[in-house]
């Protein structure tokens, strides 16, 4: 039986930005980055209403279209309990269409208000594995979702058992402890790029050097991510799905190979248009910045993202 929750109820949801692929880890390695959209829900006895602040306002759809609404209903769904009605206010500082993982955070961001309203009933909540396949499950894949649910870098993977409709997937992800030398440089363009659009770029198949080219980056990656820095530059190399985008943004595989010609190990964030740098200097070459190149991009440093966090108070992390 639905348990009705009453009305009075708040939470307040602070959720990061994220970087998928980073390179060789294709729909697997992501990164939690210190960009945080914040998410209000307060349930009222009837109706819903959505106010959007910031990225995406006028934009986005204000009804139950609204992926941090989506995310709200399949969570209530999940728990067995329902809202007679809701007000939902999101102050968004995550670009849209940019590759920074916009789409995980307000799904993540539904479902951990959930959370922040049960919590006010001595209910249990989702739990993080909950999180990870709920949210993983809106876009196929849980490499940004597990980011934004866990924080830091994370590997996922996808496990599925049974066959045609009764398919099962399984989406889980563990976390990394990124290494205290490296810094984080995304480069954001005004562009905006589709996702959907860009993935229908990539081939069906791949050669066998290929896949096995990238997996040994990939697998790389983990240890200069968490232990060996130096070995960045290597293992962000990728032969999957950078170059087949490179046409369809010309900009940002400019200032890649940019970045890359001077030793900086830099990456395609998601799917782009943003560049993300991982340097174990404390700020990015001047020549680098001031080149043609660069001036497509807004560069700054940030700092790793914070897991999900939710309660009955304003959240915002410094």
């Amino acid at each position: 039986m639905v348990q009705l929750l009453p009305t009075g109820l708040t939470a307040n949801v602070a959720v990061a930005a994220s970087s998928a692929n980073l390179g060789p880890g294709f729909d697997s390695l992501g990164l939690a980055l210190g960009l945080y959209d914040e998410v209000i829900v307060e349930t009222v006895e009837s109706g819903l209403v959505v106010h959007v602040e910031g990225e995406g306002a006028g934009q986005v759809p204000l009804t139950s279209d609204h992926l941090v609404v989506q995310g709200i209903q399949r969570g209530l769904r999940e728990l067995g309990v329902d809202v007679p009605g809701m007000v939902v206010r999101c102050r968004n500082a995550i670009p849209h269409q940019r590759g920074l993982g916009s789409s995980a955070a307000a799904v993540v961001g539904g479902l951990a208000a959930v959370n922040g309203l049960v919590a006010q009933l001595d209910r249990p909540g989702l739990s993080e594995s909950q999180l990870i396949q709920l949210a993983s499950e809106f876009e196929g894949h849980p490499d940004n979702a597990a980011a934004a649910v866990l924080g830091g870098a994370v590997v996922s993977w996808t496990q599925s058992s049974g066959e045609g409709t009764a398919e099962q997937v399984t989406y889980a992800a563990a976390g990394l402890r990124l290494h205290p030398d490296i810094h984080l440089f995304p480069a954001i363009p005004e562009l905006r790029s589709s996702t959907a659009e860009t993935r229908m770029l990539l081939p069906e198949q791949v050669s066998h050097r290929d896949a096995r080219f990238n997996v040994s980056r990939a697998a790389l990656l983990v240890v200069a991510l968490t232990e060996r820095p130096d070995l960045l530059m290597a293992a962000t190399e990728d032969l999957l799905h950078q170059p087949q985008r490179a046409t369809a943004q010309p900009e940002s595989a400019q200032f890649l190979q940019l970045l890359r010609e001077h030793g900086i190990a830099a990456v395609l964030s998601g799917a782009g248009p943003a560049v993300i740098a991982l340097s174990t200097a404390a700020e990015l070459p001047a020549e680098v910045l001031e080149a043609p190149a660069a001036r497509a991009f807004t560069v700054a440093e940030m700092r790793v993202g914070d897991a999900v966090k939710w309660n009955t108070g304003v959240v915002v992390p410094g």
